[in-house]
This record gives structure tokens, sequence and C-alpha cells, in this order.
């Protein structure tokens, strides 16, 4: 049995953030990116546990937002350290003890033997483990019927709020930041069992020592072949290591973690004005971009549907592995900036439609990075 199928990962489950306040998060997630408020935890729960919880959903993609109610909680704990941010990640796996197995025998440190919650539904059963990512969890569980996305979060007879008219259909990706990759890719691939998938390193400008200017980073992704579940993960570049915007999410972060996730939709360039006419902001990409891109895109003979105007105006970036494979991407302003306030936290989403390409693109990870850096220049963040 191949390393990543003992593990027995099935899907991302769920994106959990711990927030300031639920009123803060639902107002985005519900009321601007239309997911559809599918549940919330129950009363004796949060008794329980010190903690409120609600479930948003939109095609496959399920993120669970937990305020604290008491500073001992597990987002009380959270946040007493960051902003708000991704502070666990739920797979749902085929065998749950064959999971605890393997992982025990792999070293991982794991938080707790495998709990069972049972409901009138069936059975819920998992358990955690402690990663490099920062104070992020990663829970594994295994359901028998269980209906609730997880234990005491209860679904509504009839769902609230958003309805997916953006037609969002899952969890693409997940990014991190870290200072230093190479303890996070070791335990990746050691208890993990995760292999290297693609990888980038750049630097923004030529530098000289009369110059004191530009960053860049290192990135590589790994995977998951049993389940796909992907991951990428940024280090920043020297020099000018401390001027580069992987390291100024790591000092607003309070340390390392999830920078962003990646949300499919059908068709990015209907969806795109619809998002902004919704109030949804945009990172901007400037019109050089644009110009440049047509001799970009014939290099590596990429034909693409859409016209140049049609991009521009809408800020989407293309990138391509080759003919008929590219994908259109782009990224929303990080929620700090949003809510105009720094416990908000740096993390960022990214919209994107894949029209072939199941790389990550190297033009769009260099544009990516530059459009974060302008951003936390006009802020007055590097």
């Amino acid at each position: 049995m191949a390393r990543s199928q003992a593990l027995g990962l099935m899907s991302v489950e769920a994106v959990h953030f711990y927030v300031k306040t639920l009123d803060r998060a639902r107002a985005f997630w519900v009321d601007k990116m239309d997911l559809t408020w599918i549940g919330q935890t129950t009363e004796a729960w949060e008794a329980k546990a010190g903690e409120r919880s609600i479930a948003l959903r939109a095609g496959n993609a399920t993120y669970l937002c937990t305020e604290a109610l008491q500073p001992r909680s597990a987002a009380g704990r959270f946040l007493n350290h960051h902003p708000d941010g991704v502070g666990e990640l739920i797979y749902r796996v085929e065998d749950v003890e064959r999971t605890f197995k393997t992982l025990n025998e792999r070293g991982a440190a794991i938080l707790n033997n495998i709990e069972t919650h049972t409901s009138e539904d069936g059975t819920l059963r998992r358990f955690s483990i402690a990663t490099p990512f920062g104070d992020v969890l990663f829970t594994f569980q295994q359901r028998d019927g269980f209906r609730e996305i997880a234990p005491g979060i209860a679904h509504f007879e009839a769902p609230k709020g958003g309805t997916n008219r953006y037609g969002f259909a899952e969890v693409d990706h997940i990014t991190s930041n870290f200072m230093t990759l190479k303890p996070m890719l070791l335990w990746a691939k050691d208890v993990m069992g995760f292999e290297e998938y693609w990888g980038i390193e750049f630097h923004t400008e030529d530098v000289s020592p009369e110059r004191e200017t530009g960053s860049g980073l290192k990135s590589v992704v790994v995977w998951d072949p049993h389940s796909g579940i992907k991951f990428a993960n940024n280090e920043p570049k020297k020099p000018f290591f401390d001027r580069s915007q992987i390291y100024t999410f790591i000092e607003d972060n309070h340390g390392p973690g999830v920078q962003h996730t990646a949300l499919t939709v059908r068709d990015i360039m209907d969806v795109v004005p619809m998002m902004r006419e919704n109030g949804v902001p945009f990172m901007p990409t400037p019109g050089s971009y644009y110009e440049m891109l047509p001799a970009r895109l014939a290099e590596s003979a990429i034909v693409i549907d859409e016209t140049m105007p049609e991009l521009a105006k809408r800020e989407v970036l293309v990138d391509g592995e080759g003919p008929g494979k590219y994908m259109l991407q782009i990224f929303c302003k990080d929620f700090g900036n949003i809510f105009q306030s720094p416990d908000a936290g740096p993390f960022f989403l990214e919209i994107i439609q894949r029209k072939g390409d199941r790389g990550f693109g190297g033009g769009n990870f260099r544009a990516l990075f530059e459009s974060i850096e302008r951003e936390q220049q006009a802020t007055g963040r590097i």
C-alpha cells in the first residue's frame, strides 16, 4: 500500500476559523460570499466547550467559524495568540483506526485518543494531531451516517442566508506561509506521506548591495496522490528576507499559518463582477500584466477563450501548462484590509477556474506575490 493510501484521506471536510466575533464572520461569508448558513452549535455544546460555532457551505466547500465564550476554550487559546485565522483543518478518512495507527507509527504528535460521538443519524469518530502549521491542528474523522459537520453543531431544518449564487464547488488547495519550509516538508513527507507536486522560487527585483529593495519567496506544493488534496507552502527568500510579504504575513498572523484557501468556480468571468457588485474587494492587477500576457501565453502555445480587454476589466490572472491547458485566478483582499482591523487577520481567498490546467502557474504565482506586496506597501505594512 502506498504511503499516501495508508493514511486513507478522502477529502478536506471543513476549514475551521477561530474569530473574534461571529457577527463579522457571518457578514462576510453569508452576506458577501453568499455561502449558506447550514448549522450552529447547540446551547448544551456551547456550555460544555465554552465556544460558539456556525457552519457554512457552498458546493462541497465547508467553513466553520468559532468564537470564544470562555478564554480557556480552544478558540480562546488560539485567539489569545493570533488574529482571526484558520485553527483547524478537518479531513474525512476511510478508516479512522487505520489513520490513527499509521500516524502513530510515523511519530505524529497525537493530541487525543479516538473520540466517539453519536447522534440519531449515526456515529462520528475523530482525533487530532499537532502540525508545523503554527497552531493549526489537523483533525481526522470517519463518519458512519453521522450528519453533522462536527460534534455539537446542529443542522438547521431550513438553511439560512446565502444560496451560493457564485457557484463555488470545492476547495482546490490550501496555501500556508512559514519562516522556513524544511521542517514542514520533512513532516509532510515522513508523517503525512505527502509527495512533492510543484515548486518555484524567485525574487521581485535584481538586487545589488547599493539598492536595498526587492523581496522574494520559495514555494513547494505537496499533495496526497490518493485523495488529490494539495498544499502550497511558502517561505521568504533572501536577500532582504524581512521585507518579504511572506515575512509580513507571519508577523501579522503572529506565527506561521494558513494564508489562503482557493475556491473553484465554473465561470470566473461571470462571477467576479457579481462579487464586486456585492462588495467583495480584490487585489489589484497592473495594466502592464495584460500588456505582457499575450507574449507569455504564445511562448507556451496557450490559446484562451477570453479576450485581453475582458480579462483586464475584471483583473483576472491567466496561466497555463501548455496547449489547451490553462487556468484563471483572482485573489480577494485579506480580512484585515476588508474589515480595516488587524485583528481580522491576514487570511484571504482565491477564486480559481481550471480549464485543463492542474498546476499552480509560475507567472500567476509571481503576479500574486507582487500584488500582495503592492497592497502592503500602500497600507504601510512593509
